[in-house]
This record gives C-alpha cells, structure tokens and sequence, in this order.
C-alpha cells in the first residue's frame, strides 16, 4: 500500500469510528475505517464518504502528498437490511478498500473490483479463511483470540500458520496490539499490516465516552470475557461494562468460534446493546493513557523503529 508511514489499519469500531478518526489516521499515514453502520442511515453514511473524500483531497493539496487510502466495513449478513445499499454508496463513491465482515460473496469482491478497490475480510478460522479466498477477497484479516469486537480464540501463531499454508494474498493480523513492538511482530508473523482496534478507542479522536476510556485504562486483559450474550456473535466484552449493564455473569459462556449460522440481533437492537456494553480486546493490558492519533502514531513509529533495531542486535549472532 502507498504512502503509508506505518503498515497500520485502525480497524473499524462498532459506533466508536467515526469521520474525524479516519481522516486522522489517513492524515498521519495510516489506514483510517469505519463501518457504515455507525451512521444511521445510508443517506447519511454517503454523507461521511463525501466528507472523507473531501478532507484527504485537502490534505493532498496542503501537503502534496497523497495520504493513504481509507475504508469501509460492511456487515454481509441477513441481520444488515442496508448491506447492497451502502455497497452501491461504495461503489458510486469508489471506496479505495471495503472490509467485510460475516460473510464473504464474490458478487460484493467483483463489484469492488470492477472500479480498482480492494476488499479485505474478516477471518476467526481456517474454514472462513478457504471460504473468503474462493470468493476472490484481495486480503484476510485474521482476528485471532484476544482480539476486541467478533473476535476469534485461535492464538495468532496457529491461525497465521494456517492461513499461509494456502493463501498468497495479503494477511492482516488482529488480536491485542497495542504498540509499535507489536506490529513489529505483527510483521515477523508474516502479516502486511497489522490490525489496531482497541489502542484507536483511546483517541481523542474517538467517538468513545470519557468512561469507555477510562474502563480501558483500567482493565486488564483478564477483564475481556468472550461471549455471544450481547450480539448473538461471540465477541469480547470488558467484564465491568457487562456488570454495570446486568449481565449474570454467572451464565455468561465462553463459546468458542464465529459461526455465520448464528443468529444476529437486528442493527438496531445491537446498537443499543453496544452502547452500555463496552468492547475491547486483550490489548488494554498495555493502554494507559488517552492520546491523539497524531501523538499515539509517532509513538507507534518510535516503537518499530526500536524494536527493528532491537531484533537486528537480538538475531544477528545466529544470522
């Protein structure tokens, strides 16, 4: 990918996402996404497009430089009545990447492609994984466990292992990173980016409540329970979101994988559900602090560059 200053994608947030968040990334050299979902209605979600357009090409003309490209998450799924509108909204508007998450159809990648765009989906397993690159998918972010959002429970090694067995496309790797070491080994992993969901909520760019922040801060990864109680998809919870919100959590299970036979809750109702209830992956362990994009993609920056440097030394005996 282009002109990017990291091999980042801040990954996109259920009602957290938003405008302002992905132009920023964009603005500081990485992929800023959304999911269209965050905005109400489709009318509304063109409205977000136009206006991302409209600030990258700013940028572009203020800095001569083209920023990276931005992206849009759609939910393929019956529980989205919106999915074919907002896709024709990506289509008019020739969204660079469109990410798609709960199922994977070869119509929506050619459509995409048929105007140069790229689409990237989501993956918690080996058996999605196959599916998605029968249908033609340019990329696959593997969500391995730990992951915030409708994350998986493989360990990223495995599924890493798994998805290079077969698969000669781009790898995006999800699941608890949080610094710049960690997409450092993102990258030793054999993924072309990695993927940045849970750091991007302590923005102040997100659209995050002040609380949500503070609950990450203080969380451990101890604190992320994975469960279907909430959406009807397994996905991972702060355990204190889930308490204040009523949850017994003497019935909350732990049901292991993604399972596109399951039943979603309408948009909706899950909106209304994800707004007490807080997601986040296990990478809280390392967030302590609330900072800008700007501020929070410098340190990125100086991590890699440490931890590169740092792993030249480390190996260089055995080399």
């Amino acid at each position: 990918m282009k002109n990017l200053t990291l091999p980042v994608i801040a990954a996109p947030m259920f009602l957290i996402s938003q405008p302002k968040l992905v132009i920023e990334c964009c603005r500081n050299g990485i992929i800023g996404t959304l999911p269209s979902l965050n905005n109400r209605t489709t009318a509304g979600f063109e409205e977000w497009v136009i206006e991302i357009k409209a600030a990258l090409a700013t940028i572009e003309q203020e800095t001569g430089k083209t920023p990276p490209p931005y992206g849009v998450n759609l939910i393929v799924h019956g529980s989205n009545p919106r999915a074919m509108d907002d896709l024709k909204i990506c289509i008019k508007h020739q969204v660079p990447i469109v990410i798609t998450s709960l199922g994977a159809v070869k119509e929506l990648v050619d459509a995409v492609h048929s105007y140069g765009g790229k689409v990237y989906h989501d993956i918690t397993n080996l058996r999605h994984a196959k599916s998605a690159a029968r249908a033609g998918v340019d990329g696959l972010i593997a969500v391995a466990g730990g992951a915030g959002g409708h994350a998986g429970t493989t360990n990223p090694f495995a599924l890493m292992q798994e998805i290079k067995s077969f698969y000669d496309g781009e790898v995006i790797l999800a699941g608890c990173i949080s610094t710049g070491r960690d997409v450092a080994a993102a990258l030793q992993m054999g993924a072309d980016y990695a993927y940045m969901g849970t750091r991007f909520i302590n923005t102040t760019e997100s659209n995050a409540q002040e609380e949500y922040k503070e609950m990450i801060i203080e969380a451990g990864s101890k604190d992320i329970i994975h469960t279907p109680a909430v959406s009807g998809v397994p996905a991972s919870f702060m355990k204190q979101s889930l308490e204040q919100a009523g949850f017994d959590m003497a019935k909350i299970t732990n049901p292991g994988e993604v399972n596109f036979g399951e039943k979603l809750k309408p948009v909706d109702d899950e909106a209304k559900a994800w707004k007490t209830v807080w997601s986040a992956g296990q990478g809280v362990a390392a967030i302590d602090d609330v900072l800008s994009v700007k501020e929070l993609v410098t340190r990125l920056k100086d991590e890699f560059k440490s931890a590169v440097e740092d792993q030249k030394e480390r190996t260089a005996e055995f080399l």
